[in-house]
């Protein structure tokens, strides 16, 4: 695997020197001040790159190149926020950079109910409180249909926790709630969320699929011309919330992602912490039978809090949790052989520890939520020690 680290740009408060000693290699950026369906100029990636490299690391990924709603909805300017999609794409490749991360979530990219939940270690970490959200979604947000999504239970527990919030109580709530944004920073208020997803009023599951396949239909034979490797990120959390459809995920979902556009340059990104969420992803098999198809790695951790779907879960810690790392890691060195021995060039797969808590100093730094330095160094440190163990004797790459 290829040691890479998500970097913000030079916003970040996790700087590249922290990344560089950490142990990675790769850096997972994107032009972050860009908004969907914006396109990417090659003068801004170029400076972007040099950056990266003065730094003495290597831009290996694009995490993530936005998706528009105008997109996903078939909306007016759909057509052309694909066309320049293609030319950012372009532009990527032009510059040497071949894998490209996106995903096909509505409205929110990702979603937690708290940014920094304390632990009993003393660390923090971000969590997904099914109550909490559904508190949001029925008497915070009051969508029309939200109540009936919920089980009865579900709703009783929200109904009581909200007779003692307060307003502020609520407003952070919403803020955490919202923190998932794609693209650019934005600010929304409840009635502009409401706007947004009165934009999907009409489209179920099966409208959205038909959506994804035509943006895979023009973007996938560019991606072939171009010799870049595209890889969609899973759903987070892992099923449909706010009454919008979720189309990513299950290894099913995956499966017709391949299927619907075949090729090497269509592709998945595997997020251990995603896709961990649900009890009924099998994540070791998962990659053996997809294997071949995955791109890019998140390797993360959740603790599911009950084994229900939807559920509450928080991100532990990277050899914690309710995910079998050191499975899923075998699964991964094990398609990495097998891709040398097919001579495949892409043998060796770009991974990055996907999130962390808030551990010692990072309490202090005020870093992205999910993203401090000295917990993720901890996890890239156990991710290297598992394969390090897996390999010992061998002449396996870690």
């Amino acid at each position: 695997m290829k040691q890479c680290w998500r970097w913000f740009g030079p916003v970040d408060k996790v700087t590249l020197s922290d990344a560089r000693q950490a142990g990675a290699t790769g850096i997972v950026t994107a032009l972050h001040d860009r908004r969907p369906g914006e396109v990417w100029p090659r003068e801004d990636i170029s400076a972007r790159k040099a950056l990266i490299e003065e730094a003495g690391l290597e831009w290996s990924v694009v995490e993530s190149l936005p998706v528009s709603e105008d997109i996903r909805t078939r909306g007016p300017d759909a057509d052309a926020h694909i066309a320049n999609w293609i030319t950012s794409m372009e532009h990527l490749a032009a510059e040497g950079i071949e894998v490209i991360c996106y995903n096909f979530m509505p409205v929110l990219d990702w979603t937690r109910t708290d940014l920094r939940a304390p632990m009993r270690s003393g660390a923090a970490a971000m969590r997904f409180d099914l109550i909490d959200f559904a508190m949001f979604d029925v008497h915070v947000l009051k969508r029309p249909a939200a109540a009936g999504d919920y089980p009865r239970e579900v709703q009783a527990a929200a109904a009581e926790r909200h007779a003692g919030l307060t307003a502020a109580a609520a407003e952070a709530l919403t803020a955490n709630i919202l923190a998932g944004l794609p693209g650019a920073a934005e600010h929304w208020t409840l009635d502009e969320v409401r706007g947004h997803l009165s934009r999907y009023d009409a489209i179920d599951a099966d409208t959205l699929r038909t959506h994804f396949a035509a943006f895979l239909e023009r973007v996938v034979p560019e991606a072939e011309r171009l010799g870049v490797r595209l890889c969609c990120h899973p759903d987070d959390p892992p099923w449909p919330l706010l009454g919008l459809p979720r189309i990513m995920s299950t290894e099913a979902d995956y499966h017709w992602l391949v299927e619907t556009a075949p090729s090497a340059s269509n592709g998945i990104t595997l997020c251990t912490g995603s896709l961990g969420a649900r009890p009924d992803n099998d994540l070791p098999g998962m990659i053996e039978r997809l294997g071949s198809h995955i791109h890019f790695l998140h390797l993360r951790s959740v603790r599911r809090e009950d084994d229900t779907v939807p559920g509450s879960f928080y991100e532990d810690e990277h050899l914690a949790g309710s995910t079998d790392m050191v499975a899923i890691i075998r699964a991964v060195m094990a398609e990495e052989a097998r891709r040398r021995t097919a001579g495949r060039a892409d043998a060796t797969i770009p991974m990055r520890p996907d999130h962390g808590q808030d551990i010692l100093d990072d309490h202090t730094r005020g870093a992205q939520p999910g993203y401090p330095a000295i917990g993720r160094l901890k996890g890239l440190a156990e991710i290297r020690g598992v394969a390090m163990a897996l390999t010992h004797g061998s002449n396996r790459e870690v």
